[in-house]
């Protein structure tokens, strides 16, 4: 279970949100969503959509920071337009969160020992072992996988892919 986002500091002052929305599954929804984002000059900092279990609606996910009074605006916004049928801001609620990453890694042999003990600390996944490089696949809480990054990074991340958040609401409350 991931915390709910932390209170803003002065490196950060503004929160990090999490919306979920699930729309209708048509061309051109994410376009609309992204311009009421755009148009408040909010920036989405990792946005995932996938379907959902009726084959004709998607749910998204998007994570942002910014203003709570303009993002109250923006979900207001948003459920105003025809293909959404709803969007919840699921900050501080009870949830369930994950993201999944790949870190392509320099590994000179002399090294690996030590990467594969953080890997193994974090429940890493090695996926492909290279001559001089190793790719590792983890999964958890966004704090999580921005902690394994900070370890791996003096070892030279070639590549990383991270999928951004994905949520789900606890019990049988609404996503």
């Amino acid at each position: 279970m991931s915390q709910p986002s932390p209170a803003a500091t002065a490196a950060d002052p503004l929160p990090t949100h999490t919306i979920s929305l699930y729309v209708n599954n048509r061309p051109g929804v994410l376009v609309r969503v992204a311009l009421v984002f755009s148009r408040r000059g909010y920036n989405i900092e990792s946005l995932v959509v996938s379907p959902a279990a009726e084959g004709e609606f998607s749910r998204m996910t998007i994570t942002c920071s910014g203003d709570p009074e303009t993002l109250e605006q923006i979900i207001r916004q948003l459920q105003k337009l025809v293909d959404v049928v709803h969007a919840i801001d699921h900050t501080g609620d009870e949830s369930y969160e994950t993201e999944i990453a790949l870190f392509k890694l320099r590994a000179a042999l002399d090294e690996r020992t030590e990467i594969l003990q953080i890997a193994e600390h974090f429940g890493a996944k090695v996926v492909d072992y290279g001559p001089e490089s190793l790719i590792l696949r983890v999964y958890g809480s966004s704090d999580k996988l921005d902690a394994f990054q900070t370890l791996l990074r003096p070892f030279g991340i070639v590549e990383l892919v991270r999928s951004g958040k994905i949520l789900m609401a606890r019990g049988m409350e609404t996503t």
